[in-house]
C-alpha cells in the first residue's frame, strides 16, 4: 500500500506566501524586486573580485564563492514562488519537489562551512599574521571550498532520501512556499520519529559543527583583539570581522528556530516567515553587509561601475 501511494503521487500543491489576495500581490512585487537586487548585488561582488587584482586574496575568494552560493540558494525558491504566484498554478511535480529540497539543502549546508572557512580566514589573519600566507594559500582555499561542497552534498542526499522514502497518502498540499523537511513530514502518513531524529542529529552535526568552529575562531579573534594596546588598532582589526559576524547571526538564528524543534511544535505561519529570513533576506543582505563596511570592496565596485558606464 505504501509503495502504491508513493508511486501514484505525481505532484504537491504549494500554499505560497499568504492566503490573502491583497497581501499576496504586494508580496509578489516585493519578492520580485528582492530577487533582482539579490542576484545583481551578488553578481557585482563576483565580478568585482574577478576584475580587481587587489581583491585577489583568500578573504575575497571565499566571499566570491559565498556570493555564488547566495545566488544559487535564492534561485532555488524564488523563481518557482513567483511563477506559481503569478499564474495561480501552485503545483510542483514530485521530482521537482525532490530537486528543490536537494539543492536547497546542498546550498544551505555548503554555506555554513563557507562561513566557517571565512571565520578561519579572519582567525589566521588576526591571530597568526606571520603565517597567514602559508596557512591560507591557494590550495588551502580550494580545499576549504571543496570540502564545504562535499559536506553540503552529503547532508542533502541523506535528508532528501529519508524524506522522500516516506509514504504520502493523505493531502498533497504543502503548507509552505517551497519544499522543505518540516512541512513535508506533516504530510507523511507514518510515524516520522526517525526522520525527526535524523534532522536533529545530522543537521546538528552540520549546522552546530560549523557554528562551533566559527565561534571558536571568533573567541580567539576577540581575545587577540583585546590584547592590542592601540584603540585604533583594535577598531581596525574588529572592523574586518563585523560584516561576517552579521551574516553569521542572521543565517544561524533563523535556521535554529526552524529545524531544531519537534514536528509537533511546527507552526505554519511563524516558520514560513522565519524561513524567508534565510532563503530570501540573508542572500539580499550579503552584498550590502560586505560592501558598505569594506573600503576595498567599495572601491572595486565603484571601478567596476565606472568601467561598465564607459562601455555603455
Amino acid at each position: 500500500m505504501e509503495n502504491n501511494n508513493k508511486t501514484t503521487l505525481k505532484e504537491f500543491i504549494l500554499a505560497g506566501l499568504s492566503e490573502m489576495p491583497n497581501l499576496n500581490s504586494f508580496l509578489i512585487f516585493a519578492f520580485m524586486l528582492i530577487y533582482i537586487v539579490t542576484v545583481l548585488g551578488n553578481v557585482s561582488i563576483i565580478l568585482a573580485y574577478k576584475h580587481s587584482p587587489n581583491l585577489h586574496k583568500p578573504m575575497y575568494f571565499l566571499l566570491a564563492n559565498f556570493s555564488f552560493l547566495e545566488i544559487c540558494y535564492i534561485s532555488d525558491t524564488c523563481p518557482k514562488l513567483l511563477s506559481s504566484s503569478l499564474t495561480d498554478h501552485k503545483s510542483i511535480s514530485f521530482y521537482g519537489c525532490v530537486s528543490q529540497m536537494y539543492f536547497g539543502l546542498l546550498f544551505a549546508g555548503t554555506e555554513f562551512y563557507i562561513l566557517a572557512s571565512m571565520a578561519y580566514d579572519r582567525y589566521s589573519a588576526i591571530c597568526r599574521p606571520l603565517l597567514y600566507n602559508i596557512i591560507m594559500n591557494k590550495v588551502s582555499c580550494i580545499r576549504l571550498v571543496g570540502g564545504s561542497w562535499v559536506i553540503g552534498a552529503l547532508n542533502a542526499v541523506i535528508h532528501t532520501s529519508l524524506t522522500f522514502t516516506l509514504p504520502f497518502c493523505g493531502s498533497n498540499k504543502i503548507n509552505h512556499y517551497y519544499c522543505d523537511i518540516p512541512p513535508l513530514l506533516k504530510l507523511a502518513c507514518v510515524d516520522t520519529k526517525t526522520n525527526e531524529i535524523s534532522v536533529f542529529l545530522i543537521s546538528g552535526c552540520v549546522i552546530i559543527g560549523s557554528f562551533i568552529f566559527t565561534m571558536i575562531s571568533y573567541i580567539n579573534i576577540i581575545s587577540a583583539i583585546l590584547k592590542i594596546k592601540s584603540s585604533t588598532g583594535r577598531k581596525k582589526a574588529f572592523s574586518t570581522c563585523t560584516s561576517h559576524l552579521m551574516a553569521v547571526f542572521v543565517l544561524y538564528g533563523s535556521i535554529f528556530s526552524v529545524y531544531f524543534k519537534p514536528k509537533s511544535k511546527y507552526e505554519i505561519e511563524q516558520d514560513r516567515v522565519v524561513s524567508v529570513l534565510y532563503t530570501v533576506v540573508a542572500p539580499l543582505l550579503n552584498p550590502f553587509i560586505y560592501s558598505i563596511r569594506n573600503n576595498e570592496m567599495k572601491s572595486a565596485l565603484q571601478k567596476l561601475l565606472q568601467a561598465m558606464q564607459k562601455k555603455c
